[in-house]
């Protein structure tokens, strides 16, 4: 039998970190994923899709990513009951994240870089030493073929 969910989405807000009496991270999140089709109206909607991840990597979640964020998340549907403060039994289904996938720095959401905590080379240093016909595209040849024979291929 196979239980296993592949989601890419942004936090519809900020990772809500709790830790057990025992001491474990534990990291509640929502995840809205576009659905790959349009509405009657033309308007693409969105699943939001309640998330749970335990450990080193909920405090990372919470620490590093925040509303906005584009994350990609790998794990397992899960479904639990409980009863609240009425009385009544609650069914809850959600994805219990295994690995969790940063796709975006953390300022990247909102445009900005200033304090993102991350180090981004807005302009890369030019290389002195670089020939002409080098500069725009490095794998581009001058329109002369290659000579390649099959014990230069890997395969």
């Amino acid at each position: 039998m196979m239980n296993r969910v592949v989601l890419v989405g942004r936090l519809t807000k900020d990772p809500e970190l709790r830790y057990t009496p025992n001491g474990v991270a534990v990291a509640n999140f929502t995840v809205a994923c576009n659905r790959p089709f349009s509405n009657q109206q033309g308007n693409r909607e969105a699943d939001f899709i309640n998330c749970v991840v335990w450990r080193r990597t909920a405090e990372n979640l919470a620490n590093f990513m925040k509303k906005g964020s584009l994350i990609g998340v790998d794990g397992r549907i899960q479904t639990r009951s409980f009863d609240n403060q009425e009385g009544r039994r609650i069914f809850m289904t959600e994805v219990l994240a295994e690995n969790i996938q940063f796709l975006e720095s953390k300022g990247s959401s909102q445009g900005g870089s200033g304090s993102s905590g991350f180090q981004t080379r807005q302009n890369p240093p030019q290389e002195q030493n670089r020939p002409n016909d080098y500069e725009d595209n490095p794998f581009e040849n001058s329109g002369e073929p290659i000579d390649l024979s099959d014990d230069d291929l890997p395969f």
